[in-house]
């Protein structure tokens, strides 16, 4: 069996080695794959392990012999499915290795902009308490978690940690999901009714036709002029151009986003802006992370090989 990792270098390094697919046959490990090498590299391919590389319908036409493709993440909007299942070719996704991780980071993001941390680290460096005439300076101020409302959208096993984790902070919950679900211990309310409460609005959801551009001008324009808009998801959830005006306007305080619609970031107008914190998509890139998204993406490959495929996004 031959297997083509096609952009290898969005998963390894840090201590964690691809070395795990070699089990299974030839491996072929590419840094990254670039859309016109993609045929050529997995022509021969009896199956494809990905990241981020795009997966398009030609694809399949051009290589008959693949009939595998393991998407080493949650989101798998890089592939057309509907190809890949008119062609018999099994896609499996890898679901809820990050949790933890994106959950974790949703909060660095939020205490970020509330406990003011590099804030008063940089004044601390720059000689602000030393020439202090008090025990404390306090030009930054500071909030508290607790009593402020934080509406999740999207309540997947993501959405559900970050609502626990809040609850554990003392703050009021509302979740604005698709679907209901089953034993939610908090309120749930109408998309445009989370934009409305929120003091924290944090997206938890898969960026699809029906979620794209979600947090929009009109939405944004319903908030609270000192909320705080977070986006671990999907950058496609956003219109960046509406939340730009929004943040420049102060129709809301800040926004802090994990993810971007251009990825690598591009000429984003989020880029100049102060109240806007941006880290480049590393939610989901601790090391214990990424060895159990190998791990379970090596699971993925064993169960398929055995005739009994899991986490099957389409199958022949």
């Amino acid at each position: 069996m031959k297997l083509v990792v096609t952009d290898g270098a969005t998963l390894s390094g840090g201590g964690v080695s691809l070395d795990i697919f070699s089990q299974f046959g030839e491996v072929q490990i590419y840094d990254l794959t670039a859309p016109e090498q993609l045929a050529k590299r997995v022509s021969d391919a009896d199956g494809i392990l990905c990241n981020k590389t795009p997966i398009p319908a030609e694809l399949f036409d051009r290589c008959p012999k693949l009939r595998y493709v393991g998407e080493c993440a949650t989101g798998y909007n890089n592939i057309d499915i509907a190809a890949a299942k008119a062609h018999g070719v099994t896609v499996c996704n890898v679901a809820g290795y990050s949790t933890d991780a994106v959950a974790q980071h949703t909060f660095a993001l939020i205490l970020h902009h509330y406990s003011r941390v590099a804030q008063y680290d940089a004044a601390v460096r720059q000689g602000a308490w030393k020439q202090a005439k008090t025990f404390c300076i306090m030009p930054y101020p500071m909030q508290e978690l607790a009593g402020k409302t934080l509406a999740v959208v999207g309540y997947g096993s993501i959405g559900k940690k970050v609502a626990a984790i809040g609850a554990a902070f003392g703050m009021r919950l509302c979740i604005a999901t698709r679907t209901q679900p089953q034993n939610c211990p908090y309120p749930l309310v109408s998309l445009d009714e989370a934009f409305r409460q929120a003091d924290i609005l944090t997206l938890h959801t898969p960026l699809t036709e029906q979620t794209a551009g979600m947090v929009n001008a009109r939405r944004l324009s319903t908030m609270k002029p000192t909320a705080l808009l977070v986006n671990t998801a999907r950058g496609g959830l956003i219109v960046e151009a509406d939340l730009a005006q929004a943040l420049q306007k102060g129709v809301i305080a800040g926004a802090a986003l994990d993810v971007l619609t251009e990825e690598p970031m591009g000429d984003t107008p989020l880029f100049r802006l102060e109240n806007c914190t941006l880290t480049p998509h590393a939610a989901w890139t601790p090391l214990e992370t990424r060895q159990r998204l190998l791990e379970l993406a090596a699971e993925n490959l064993r169960c398929w090989l055995a005739g009994t495929p899991q986490n099957v996004i389409t199958a022949p």
